[in-house]
């Protein structure tokens, strides 16, 4: 803010002082830990042990260790763990997500109404009620014995299955899927509220078929929209960690995604050293995303 001469009304110190307390925040919260991260990822610094006082420097050692040739696709690795959160993402962020929410937005695209407005309120629940109260919900109804999904299931004479034990990945692909849909599909929404009647009117009046419309008209209109929800998805399934409340990466490592694994490395198994390693290889694979996502939104920026 500046007077009508063009100098500013608040002096550098003064300007200084307002943003010191906000600096330090960032400083003490953000940076450090950031830097701290990093060091600690070049010893083998652990909690426990011989070198809970004295940890060592021990170069790259931590991070060559993840990505051993012979054990990197083991369960319970860092590979395996990679290769799992690969398929969750795209199970549950790319597939499920985003391609649920944008059914949903589509469906209900110019219409209101009562069911409208219970799919809409449901999805929203799921995505703003607790992240402990929605999975004892869903351990609940893929209970194996007195679930409601196997109840449903067994009427129709289709089985019992244990979901959390014989499919552990897909049952947290679905939990994840319905738990963030809302998002994609409020986005959709306002982004198909965007788009000119007179243009969906005219593929009418000419005959164009449902596909048509999508093709030539709704997709190329909201490319952008559709980038900026995948890869924000993308980020928070990637990052996500509630699944553990599910299945705590099992069993047997099958839901041991990196989040949790990094989680196991570090603060369970204690080795600070290593899980600050595992800590350092996700930021690096986070700031692609995010360089990706903030390179869309320039370009949506630019006229």
């Amino acid at each position: 803010m500046s007077t009508s001469r063009g100098r500013p009304i608040l002096s550098r110190p003064v300007s200084l002082a307002f943003i010191s307390p906000s600096a330090v925040l960032i400083i003490l919260f953000l940076i450090y830990p950031f830097f701290s991260i990093i060091s600690m990822s070049f010893t083998n610094y652990a909690l426990t042990g011989v070198h809970a006082n004295n940890p060592d420097f021990i170069g790259l050692k931590n991070y060559t260790a993840l990505f051993t040739a012979d054990t990197w696709m083991n369960r319970g690795e860092f590979g395996a763990s990679l290769l799992l959160t690969a398929q969750f993402v795209i199970g549950s962020a790319l597939i499920g997500q985003a391609g649920l929410g944008m059914m949903i937005a589509l469906i209900f695209h110019g219409k209101n109404g009562l069911l409208r407005q219970i799919i809409y309120m449901l999805a929203i629940l799921a995505w703003i009620i607790p992240d402990v109260v929605i999975a004892f919900a869903w351990f609940a109804f893929l209970d194996p014995f007195d679930g409601t999904l196997n109840h449903i299931l067994g009427a129709l004479g289709l089985g019992r299955p244990d979901w959390l034990l014989r499919y552990p990945l897909l049952s947290i692909i679905a939990f994840n899927t319905w738990r963030g849909t809302a998002f994609s599909m409020l986005l959709f929404t306002s982004a198909l509220g965007s788009i000119p009647p007179s243009y969906l009117e005219t593929a009418d009046v000419i005959g164009a078929s449902l596909w048509q419309k999508l093709r030539d008209i709704v997709f190329p209109l909201l490319r952008t929209t559709i980038a900026t929800d995948l890869i924000l998805i993308t980020m928070w399934t990637f990052n996500t960690f509630t699944p553990f409340l599910l299945t705590n990466g099992g069993p047997g490592f099958r839901t041991d995604l990196v989040s949790i694994y990094t989680y196991r490395i570090g603060l369970k198994n204690l080795e600070f050293g290593r899980g600050s390693a595992v800590a350092v290889v996700v930021m690096l694979i986070n700031l692609v995303f995010a360089s990706i996502y903030l390179t869309i939104s320039r370009r949506r920026r630019t006229p």
